[in-house]
């Protein structure tokens, strides 16, 4: 069973920055086409925030546009999100994963334990 891994979090000031940290037990970098950033937060649906595709193409939702950046290394079974000019609205914890389509929450894998990203003065 694949396992996904997350790390980066933790506690930065409003205008910081963090990255993100995906490693996956497997080699599904190199099978699955999509591979996505989301984010919870309590009482919310879970939301694909960005996406990177084999091509090398990505998308993101508009309210990240500009700060935040995916990328995806298929031979290291790592993928990272960059997350610059950080607002507290983007607290929440953050998860990889595999998307059934961008706009849709939902994914193919089963879920790691997330990264926690708060920020806050």
């Amino acid at each position: 069973q694949v396992q996904l891994v997350e790390s980066g979090g933790g506690l930065v000031q409003p205008g910081g920055s963090l990255r993100l940290s995906c490693a996956a037990s497997g080699s599904i970098f190199s099978i699955y086409y999509a591979m996505g950033w989301y984010r919870q937060t309590p009482g919310k649906e879970r939301e694909l925030v960005a996406a990177a595709y084999k091509g090398g193409s990505t998308n993101y939702i508009e309210s990240v546009k500009g700060r935040f950046t995916i990328s995806r290394d298929n031979a290291k079974n790592t993928m990272y999100l960059q997350m610059n000019s950080l607002k507290p609205e983007d607290t929440a914890v953050y998860y990889c994963n595999a998307p059934i389509s961008f706009g849709n929450g939902r994914a193919l894998l089963s879920w790691g334990q997330g990264t926690q990203v708060t920020v806050s003065s």
